[in-house]
């Protein structure tokens, strides 16, 4: 599991993603505790020692008896025995080299000993099952210290030479620093699991918004622009039933052609026909063009080296330039805006730089914050298709912004 810290940084989705990857590793330790319960149990019948095999019975059966509690406690749905699994790893060890000691000391002639020793090779692989490395390497380390003091003890009875005892604790010290090796890369891959979760979670987030933010910008329109014509060409409509007057009639024709125009181009803007019949340059350019017609900033467009053909890119680069020019038409306060699209070593390369007032440091999670999401889910689209996005303070004032695609 996720140590305290980490918990209070993450979602409950990726906790959620922590915990069921904790519990298979907490079943996989019953499972392979099973195994060593079966060794001990075997090793009893078939290799027994010649003395105290009453006592090496009792441990085994008591040992056998511990280890189903522990299975049953773990069977259960609460998250204590995930948490508190290793804990049992101490029984384990302690069993195991109880066993070693008494088979060791009472007979040094039999294999029994031996036998029960190459039982402390499993122990560390158990606590590798954890999701905690430091765990594991506490294990780890108890258990080459158990092993040790246990060859020690026996060494005589034994009649074992130094340079064996050392070579065999220095297999089970290996064994013990691949396990903490193991748990460690396990909780590698269980934390970058929980960063793609948390990151599909932020996406879900924003992406149920879209709609939402969508919408308002559209009613906006409507309502700030080909609305207000014509409510002024009906009243208009309305003065001119009365009057006759020719300028009324003016004033109706001048309306209902703005209204025209406006909603011409909001529909453009929803789904740019030019973006289909003549490409991104050509849509890019109307794009700017309206915009600075609407804001009354200057705009300059250039497309220098854009292949004229369609390339998969020129959804993804309208809609990032067209929420990256309206942003500006909107907030930017610019004489005149700047937008320029390369493509060269493989990349493609959308920058939009304006001379109004500037972007604040903290702009988008004030935005996030105030529900608006236009440019965090752009930048999200963009990082997900392998690019980048960055903004930043012009040098002469204004923002500028960059995007870049691979193609």
């Amino acid at each position: 599991m996720p140590d305290a810290p980490e918990q209070t940084a993450i979602g409950p989705d990726v906790l959620r993603v922590a915990m069921d990857h904790a519990r298979r590793g907490v079943n996989l330790q019953v499972a392979l505790r099973g195994v060593l319960v079966a060794f001990v149990a075997l090793t009893v019948v078939f290799v027994p020692p010649a003395r105290d095999v009453f006592a090496c019975v009792l441990v085994a059966a008591g040992y056998a008896l511990w280890a189903l509690a522990v299975f049953l406690w773990t069977r259960g749905g609460s998250d204590t025995p995930v948490r508190l699994a290793w804990v049992a790893l101490l029984m384990d060890l302690l069993v195991i080299g109880s066993l070693t000691m008494l088979t060791g000391l009472s007979t040094p002639q039999s294999w029994t000993s031996d036998v029960f020793a190459a039982g402390f090779l499993l122990i560390p692989v158990l606590a590798a099952t954890q999701l905690r490395a430091t765990v594991c390497a506490a294990v780890a380390g108890a258990t080459l210290a158990v092993f040790l003091v246990a060859a020690i003890v026996t060494q005589e009875a034994n009649a074992e030479p130094w340079g064996s005892l050392l070579l065999r604790t220095m297999i089970v010290a290996g064994v013990g620093l691949g396990c903490v090796g193991l748990s460690r890369i396990q909780r590698s891959r269980v934390e970058t699991i929980g960063s793609l979760v948390n990151d599909r979670t932020d996406l879900l987030d924003q992406l149920t918004g879209i709609e939402e933010h969508e919408r308002r910008a559209l009613s906006e329109a409507l309502h700030d622009g080909a609305l207000q014509y014509v409510l002024a060409a009906r009243q208009d409509l309305e003065d001119a039933r009365d009057t006759g007057d020719a300028a009324s009639f003016d004033r109706i024709e001048e309306a209902l052609l703005e209204s025209s125009r406006l909603l011409r181009t909001t529909v453009s803007e929803l789904h740019p026909a030019v973006l289909d019949r003549a490409g991104l340059t050509a849509a890019l350019g109307d794009l700017v063009r309206t915009a600075a017609g609407r804001a009354g900033f200057v705009g300059e467009v250039s497309t220098d080296g854009w292949p004229d053909e369609r390339t998969p890119l020129d959804g993804i680069l309208y809609r990032t330039a067209r929420e990256l020019v309206g942003n500006a038409a909107k907030h930017a306060s610019a004489s005149t805006l700047r937008l320029s699209l390369t493509g060269s070593d493989g990349c493609a390369r959308l920058v939009v730089a304006d001379d109004g007032v500037g972007l604040p440091a903290d702009a988008m999670t004030t935005s996030l914050r105030r529900g608006h999401i236009g440019l965090a889910s752009h930048r999200v689209r963009i990082e997900a298709a392998g690019g980048t996005f960055t903004a930043a303070p012009a040098a002469e004032g204004g923002t500028v912004v960059a995007v870049q695609l691979p193609l």
